[in-house]
Parts: C-alpha cells; sequence; structure tokens
C-alpha cells in the first residue's frame, strides 16, 4: 500500500521540517519576516523628478518583495528628510536609503537614532557622521584614474579643477594620489591661458579636468596632452562624446550598467543617469542584507562586496566605501573598456 504522503508530512516534527527546506526558501522566509528597507527620496520640491526616478528603480530591484521597501518624500528640505526618517521609524524600517543631498545627512542620522543610513551623497566632509556613503565620491573617481596613467607612462599631471565642492574634493585627493604614484602635480591656469600652456616648456603630460570636459578638449586640442576626466558619468549623448574623443575617464563599467539601463528605460520610457542607478544599487544591499537576516551595521561592515551596476562597493567603518571604477576611453563616440575596476 502506498504511503499516505499528507499523514507522513504531518507526522514530522515542525523544527525537523523546516530543516529540509532548501537552503534559498529559508532565506526568502527570512527575508519576508524581517522590517523593511526606506527609501528617502524628494518626490516633491525641485528634484521631485529625479526623485521619483530612483523611487522606481528602487521598486525595479525589489521585484516581487513589495513589502520589503517603503518610499518616503524628503521634499528636498533637511526639515524634511528629518520628518522622514521619524516615519521610517514609525513605518517599522530598520535601514533608510538616502537621503539624497548633503545637508539632509545628518539630520536624517540624528533622527535615524542609530539605524544604518545609506546616503546617495559623495561628500566627502560626512565621513565619520554616522552615515554610509553611496555616492560616486572623489577619491574614488580620481584614485584609479592617476593609478592607471602613471601605468601608462604618464608623469606629470595638470590638475584644472573648478572651485565647486566636487571641484574642490578633487583636488584634495588629486594631491594624496598624485603623491601616493609619484606624480608631479601642477595647477593649470584657466580660461585663455590654458591652451598655450599645454603647448609651452612646461607642458604636463596629462591634464585631470573635474569639470566641463568639452571645454578642456578644446583647450588640448593637437598639443599631444593626454586628457583625464574625474567621473563624467555613463549617460552622455554620442554626439557629446565625440567633443572629448580620446579622453580617459573613470566611471563604473557601462557594461553592467547597460542591462539595468535598458530595463529601466523598457519600463519608464527615458534612460537612468548613475544617481538613478545608485538608488537601484541601495535597494539590492538592502535584499541582500534581508535574505541574509541581517539588517545592521556590522552586515555593512563585514567585509563583503556588494555588488552593483554602479560598481561593487565595499564599506569602511568611518562610512566611506571603495568602489569598483573601470577606466574607459573615448572612442569614435563611445566608451572603450581600457581597465576593468576592482575593490
Amino acid at each position: 500500500m502506498r504511503p499516505d504522503r499528507r499523514r507522513l508530512l504531518l507526522s514530522v516534527p515542525p523544527a525537523l521540517a523546516a530543516s529540509c527546506l532548501p537552503s534559498f526558501l529559508m532565506r526568502a522566509e527570512a527575508a519576508k519576516a524581517l522590517p523593511p528597507a526606506a527609501l528617502l527620496v524628494p518626490l516633491t520640491g525641485d528634484r521631485a523628478a529625479l526623485g521619483r526616478s530612483m523611487a522606481r528603480a528602487a521598486t525595479l530591484a525589489q521585484g516581487k518583495d513589495a513589502k520589503g521597501l517603503v518610499v518616503l518624500d524628503t521634499g528636498g528640505t533637511p526639515g524634511g528628510a528629518a520628518a522622514a526618517a521619524r516615519a521610517a521609524l514609525k513605518r517599522g524600517a530598520r535601514l533608510i536609503l538616502g537621503p539624497l543631498g548633503s545637508a539632509e545627512v545628518p539630520p536624517v542620522v540624528a533622527a535615524a537614532a542609530g539605524m544604518p543610513v545609506l546616503a546617495f551623497s559623495n561628500d566627502l566632509a560626512l565621513r565619520e557622521s554616522g552615515a554610509f556613503l553611496l555616492g560616486v565620491t572623489a577619491d574614488q573617481a580620481v584614485s584609479p584614474l592617476l593609478h592607471y596613467a602613471r601605468s601608462r607612462g604618464i608623469r606629470r599631471v595638470a590638475l584644472l579643477a573648478g572651485a565647486d565642492p566636487w571641484g574642490v574634493q578633487v583636488a584634495a585627493v588629486a594631491t594624496v594620489a598624485a603623491q601616493r604614484e609619484g606624480l608631479d602635480l601642477a595647477t593649470a591656469p584657466t580660461g585663455a591661458a590654458l591652451a598655450g600652456y599645454l603647448r609651452g616648456d612646461l607642458a604636463p603630460d596629462a591634464l585631470l579636468a573635474s569639470g566641463d570636459l568639452a571645454d578642456a578638449a578644446r583647450a588640448v586640442g593637437d598639443s599631444g596632452v593626454q586628457l583625464l576626466g574625474a567621473f563624467a558619468g555613463l549617460d552622455a549623448a554620442p554626439a557629446a562624446l565625440t567633443q572629448i574623443e580620446g579622453a580617459w575617464l573613470s566611471a563604473p563599467d557601462p557594461a553592467g550598467f547597460r542591462s539595468f539601463a535598458d530595463a529601466f528605460e523598457q519600463q519608464n520610457g527615458v534612460a537612468p543617469g548613475v544617481i538613478v542607478g545608485l538608488a537601484y544599487d541601495a535597494a539590492n544591499i538592502a535584499q541582500t542584507l534581508r535574505r541574509a537576516g541581517s539588517l545592521d551595521r556590522s552586515a555593512l561592515l563585514s567585509g563583503r562586496v556588494f555588488d552593483g551596476v554602479c560598481g561593487g562597493v565595499r564599506f569602511r567603518a568611518d562610512g566611506s566605501a571603495s568602489r569598483a571604477m573601470a577606466i574607459l576611453a573615448v572612442t569614435r563616440g563611445s566608451y572603450l573598456l581600457a581597465q576593468p575596476g576592482s575593490v
């Protein structure tokens, strides 16, 4: 007589039955039991369009796990971000993804009451703030670029950095990275004097620019100086890339980003930029932690590399991160992978 399978299953002790489940099912059940993560982005205000795109990207990463993410509006202000963090606590969240703006980070950390905060800011001044920085920072962009340049025979680099926060941080990081690589670093003149400097007796081997690469490329022209771009993003149109033909850029590997970008554009009708990709990566990090059964600071500092379309990241205790940034050569209006990124 064939055994009654229902009676057989009912006779198995619950603990033993659970131990017989495949490990991936057990991880899925653990994720369902854990509290959600909260995405804090501006859904109203000046940056609402960007915030809504970030929310769509995070939702795309979540897939069918709709209960794993709560989306809250910051309004794009420090006060609104703090209120959103308090609302996240009330909704039972145990991990915050966001906020977007640098000025919003300290109020969110204060309101989070010890909850881990994965901020989208790239402001290195926020190290030791209590937040983890998920934005692409100046050290992630400049250090691998200068290391690659050194390996290709570059010895003298001129720095063309703006007075904006990104330019200031690029200049600070470049000074340290150049010393580490044994490069001579000088400050390039601005304006009309730049083209003459690049063709004079003190001309550098390369020009590292933090701002408008098209302007820098026009000054470089036929001087023979190599143009280096510190993270120009991956959303430049082919027509824009033709203006910086031959430049070396640091950026996430476009092959990994492209698969996300295609899926996002198919669903939403517009192409995403890197910041939107960071929201996708943040939601994937949250899912990874939920599947592992741990939404806390120690899990983020476990030493593991969290894969992402904007490059894999490994977090440090001060809140900064190392990131896999590729070196790209602009060739015939497109990106050519010159060197893959590594963490």
